[in-house]
């Protein structure tokens, strides 16, 4: 038994697939079902049961136990070499939605680097569930997204919460208007997220408390595609107001505050509860410094 045996072994037990194991370590998926294959002869029986999803036998749960606990280790080897060298070298990859990749994490990036240019910064964009999963294989160590996240091998700081608005061309009937009600803005197509995620739910929310029909001219997880559709004058949109400050100020789009319960979205950290490399501990630390500067605050009524 060795090492890389135990992280293909880990790999089809976490993903329940050979197929997403041998993506995961772009091995192809015969390697990882001889390599467990040899695993099981070695240790005399099934690890696996091997239907539609790939699951643990009873002796391949303690297995599995044991090789995550010997990933964790070797992580905290890592995280302390890394220590010793005072972050000169090493890798940190971080995740994120659309909008948290376009608006938060370049400047937080740049800041970082200055600090600590050894370190080589990856950047995920994708969906939630993708992104969680990534975590969970340990190929992500921080990520940055719109909460409720909830799971127990997870642990989630809430750091930024921000107004959703109305967003409309400068020449829409409604950009005159400083505040608009749920049913006032019924009446126009809207251009929503796509549905599943978390700015969706906040969406949905506004229209189900009124029990009112909605018009989805488009629906997209982009917020640069929404905000090119409303500039088009295909839709209205409501997203965060961050998301188009400056293009409010430059005169590129007007906005109007929803009357009544505001919607917000929140935004927080995701990252395994098993620990973190100092790379990323420090991440956190910056971010803590600076988080203020990302808070694009409405003028007000």
């Amino acid at each position: 038994m060795d090492v890389r045996q135990l992280e293909m072994f880990r790999a089809v037990a976490e993903e329940g697939s050979f197929t997403r194991a041998a993506e995961r370590l772009h091995v192809s998926q015969s390697a990882v079902s001889r390599q467990v294959q040899l695993l099981e002869d070695e240790l005399g029986g099934r690890l696996l049961h091997r239907g539609k999803r790939a699951t643990p036998t009873a002796p391949g749960e303690l297995l599995l136990r044991l090789a995550q606990r010997v990933q964790r280790d070797m992580q905290d080897v890592v995280g302390q070499i890394s220590d010793t060298q005072e972050l000169k070298r090493g890798t940190l990859t971080l995740a994120g939605g659309m909008t948290v990749c376009m608006h938060i994490l370049p400047p937080l990036l740049k800041k970082y680097r200055t600090l600590y240019r050894g370190i080589d910064l990856r950047v995920v964009s994708a969906s939630a569930e993708t992104i969680q999963r990534l975590v969970r294989a340990h190929e992500i160590d921080l990520a940055l997204l719109t909460l409720p996240v909830t799971a127990p091998d997870l642990e989630v700081v809430p750091v930024l919460k921000e107004e959703m608005v109305v967003v409309m061309g400068p020449s829409h009937p409604l950009a005159r208007q400083r505040s608009v009600d749920a049913p006032g803005l019924a009446r126009f197509p809207l251009i929503f997220y796509e549905k599943g995620s978390n700015s969706r739910r906040v969406q949905d929310e506004v229209f189900a408390e009124h029990g009112l029909p909605v018009k989805v001219a488009m629906e997209t997880e982009n917020v640069e595609i929404i905000k090119a559709m409303v500039g088009a004058g295909l839709g209205l949109a409501l997203i965060p107001y961050a998301a188009i400050a400056k293009d409010v100020r430059a005169g590129r789009f007007a906005y109007a505050r929803l009357r009544g319960r505001r919607p917000f979205r929140e935004t927080g950290w995701v990252y395994l509860k098993s620990g973190l490399p100092r790379s990323a501990t420090e991440m956190l630390r910056l971010f803590e410094e600076v988080k203020d500067t990302f808070r694009s605050r409405l003028p007000a009524d």
